[in-house]
Formats: C-alpha cells, structure tokens, sequence
C-alpha cells in the first residue's frame, strides 16, 4: 500500500506544496491563533479551489473547535482539517457498479481536453493488467480522428478489443456495435468513448442520451456507470460545468484527470461537497500505473503532507 501512497504523494506535490505550506505558516507555534488566522485559512483553501461552501463550512468548525477548546495546537488542527476533508470525500462513496454476468459497460463524458480517452486507455490497462479482466473498448468520438489512433494504440498496448468505424459515424451506432460485440466476445468490460463537447452544446448533450439508449437496446440497464472525466488543472471553475453534464448525461460518478499538473487540487472537496458524487479514479500521471483508484485518505495525507 506504500507504494500506492507515494504515487498520490508524487501527483499531489505542487497541491501539497501550496495548501499544507501555507497552513504551517499561518499556524504555527503555541501562539494563541486569532480570527484574523482563521480568514486567512478560509482565504487559502478558497485559493486552492476547496470551493467557497466548503471552505466556510470547514474553518466555522475548526475555530469553534478552537474556541471550545477542542482543538489546542497546529498539529490538532491540521488532523482535523484533515479529518473533516476525508469525510467529505467519503461521502456517497462506494464500489463500481458491475454487472453479474454481462459486461459492465463505463461510458466516459466530458469537455474536450479533459482526459477521456487517455483514462479509459489506462483504464483498460489496469483491468487486462491488474485484474486480468477482458476488455472492449468503444470508440464513440466519430469526429476526431485522434481519438480514434489514441484507442487503437491503447488497445495494442493493453491486448483490449477495439470496436470502431469510420470517420463520422454516428456515435449512438458505434456504441450499439461495440455492446453487441462486447456481448457476443463475453467481454468483462466494455469501456465506451465519447466526443468532447461543452456542456452549454445543447445538440451534442442530447446526442449523448442518444447513445445510452443505443446501449440500453442490446444490454438493459447499461450502461452501469457514466463517469464524467474533469481536468483538475481549472480547478473550482468545473463546477458549473460539471452540474450540466450531471444533469443532462445521468453521470454517476466522478474521474479526475491531470492532478499532477495543478496546485488546485482541492477541488475534489468542492466537486463532492456540491454534488456528492464519488470519485472513482484519479490520473497522477502520464504513465498507467498512476491512474489510482480514489483513496480518500491516501488524497488527505498527501494534500497536508500528514504522512511520510
């Protein structure tokens, strides 16, 4: 498990380096800590993108803690700020749903540039490496070309069956054929991509219900996940993003790309404190092996430095 933590502590430097720093420096020693320490503190976590609710929520308590009492020191502060971000990130948060004995279909949304191909390319590498699992993959995004290549790649490189057709397709078709062969090829995964788009992109959101239904017509009551992928490197900015998707795309749960990349890796706690969706994977690299199943407290320890 060590070794698991140190990719989220390599991922998660630059965040680390900007939250659990400025933490130390505005409580630090036996001082007796004022309001002024606690605004700073509410100031820093909004900065690092924790979102402006969570942020109040969080430093409220701990000053009542400290005020009461409760809570004496830096170090009974920093648990507890910690404490309180583990809780919320656990919130709502369970296995994959997967099916008995059909394959369990992931169908992957997001903005462009978000990450969906490369997590689903990792993704599969994780299942067919890691789990020994038989994978298709679906490739939905008809209109890049790239993404297209990107899967083929992955799939060369992870043994995954690849269902794909030419350029331009429709995409609810190309997810029909890519459940149906996942179906006939006895597949334990079908991991479906899908084209990037804007969540105001009213025409392109419908088109995604267009393709769960082609889904749900070869295998009811897939797909069993919708994971809307989200670039960490924009931070709390996702969020108004992120509520259209979830309202328009049935998403249920959560896949946070690039945090390697960003000193905003609170936003996790502002994603889940606005829509109590868990995280399911976390990208903390470029390579396979640092696409991470979401460990709450691995993400805690990292983010404020409370783990060697």
């Amino acid at each position: 498990m060590a070794s698991i933590f140190s990719v989220f502590k390599k991922g998660l430097e630059k965040s680390a380096t900007k939250v659990s720093r400025a933490i130390t420096g505005i409580f630090t020693g036996t001082r007796e800590y004022k309001a002024a320490d606690f605004e700073e503190l509410e100031m820093m976590l909004i900065s690092a993108d924790f979102g402006v609710k969570a942020a109040l929520d969080i430093v409220k308590d701990l000053k009542e803690q400290y005020d009461t009492g409760k809570i004496a020191t830096d170090a009974d502060l920093m648990a507890e700020l910690k404490r309180k971000v583990v809780a919320i990130l656990n919130r709502n948060r369970r296995e994959i749903k997967r099916a008995e004995n059909d394959p369990t279909v992931i169908l992957m949304v997001g903005v462009n540039g978000s990450g969906k191909t490369t997590s689903i390319g990792k993704l599969a590498w994780k299942l067919v490496n890691e789990e020994k699992k038989k994978v298709v993959l679906g490739a939905c995004d008809t209109f890049r070309a790239a993404a297209v290549e990107q899967l083929q790649l992955w799939s060369e490189r992870t043994g995954a069956q690849i269902v794909s057709a030419v350029h331009g397709a429709d995409p609810a078709s190309v997810a029909y054929d890519a459940t149906s062969a996942a179906v006939s090829r006895q597949a334990d995964f079908l991991l479906i991509d899908t084209a990037g788009r804007q969540h105001n992109q009213k025409d392109l959101m419908a088109e995604l219900e267009k393709i769960r239904r082609s889904i749900s017509k070869v295998l009811p009551g897939a797909p069993h996940e919708v994971w809307l992928t989200v670039d960490s490197t924009l931070g709390a900015n996702v969020v108004n993003q992120a509520r259209e998707f979830i309202k328009s795309a049935g998403v249920t749960g959560l896949v946070l790309t690039k945090l390697d990349g960003t000193g905003r890796g609170g936003m996790a706690v502002a994603l889940h404190e606005e829509f109590d969706l868990p995280t399911f994977y976390v990208g903390l690299g470029e390579q396979p092996g640092e696409l991470q199943y979401f460990d709450p407290e691995f993400y805690a320890d990292a983010l404020f430095e409370t783990k060697a």
